[in-house]
């Protein structure tokens, strides 16, 4: 059960065009089609920066490049603590 409000303005011609796509979905109502919008639209946004997909080849590569590489010197360890200490 849904339990917070969103209010918000929009111009006439778009909430017309929002309650003709959702008639025209089978929803109950206008609020029904904004929420499965933003729904929708929010889990593919966080998806898209939560993530990355790379090709194989280019894995491998990064893979090979990390596997070859020195262990870090004191400034690296230095700036990746003050990075964590503020929350990156």
């Amino acid at each position: 059960m849904a339990t917070t409000r969103l209010d918000m303005r929009i111009d006439d011609a778009i909430k017309a065009a929002a309650e003709k796509a959702a008639a025209l979905k089978g929803m109950n109502s206008l609020t029904e089609y904004v929420v499965r919008l933003i729904e929708h639209d929010a889990q593919e946004v966080i998806k898209a920066h939560e993530s990355i997909t790379v090709k194989a080849d280019v894995f491998d590569r990064f893979m090979s490049a990390c596997e070859a590489s020195e262990a870090p010197n004191q400034k690296l360890r230095n700036a990746a603590a003050f990075a964590k200490s503020k929350g990156f």
